[in-house]
């Protein structure tokens, strides 16, 4: 078995990614903060078992060819995580939905728990490291 394919350290990779896809979608937010009819959106949190797998939605998504004018997919599968659909707002007089000031507090906690999870995942490696006595 691979260190690659141990049930924790794949979660805390997939944790990562998570919070590095929300970054993305949640800096999107900010940025559009002055854009009319601007929805603010957010990402589902993915959910793991006992075990370390991922459970729920599928986090990956495959890509499909509708037209012959499009890109074949590349092999490699990029990760992707859900929207999560049940994002409360209200509308300013232009349809924006983005509170800016609640945006930054995602970010905040996003930036927090990325730090705590690469913690977490650096930890995980060097207690292998002292395990296998290269460290």
């Amino acid at each position: 078995m691979a260190i690659n394919d141990l049930p924790v350290l794949s979660a805390l990779r997939t944790k990562m990614q998570w919070h590095q896809a929300r970054q993305s979608v949640l800096s999107e937010n900010v940025s559009n903060s002055d854009t009319p009819n601007f929805k603010a959106r957010d990402l589902v949190e993915p959910k793991f078992d006992a075990n370390g797998a991922s459970t729920g939605p599928s986090t990956a998504l495959a890509m499909v060819r509708t037209s012959s004018g499009h890109l074949a997919p590349s092999t490699g599968s990029g990760q992707s995580f859900e929207p999560d659909r049940h994002v409360m707002f209200q509308s300013t007089p232009t349809g924006n939905a983005v509170d800016l000031e609640d945006e930054m507090l995602k970010v905040a906690s996003n930036q927090m728990d990325y730090a705590a999870v690469t913690s977490l995942y650096s930890k995980s490696l060097h207690v292998l490291k002292v395990a296998i006595g290269k460290a």
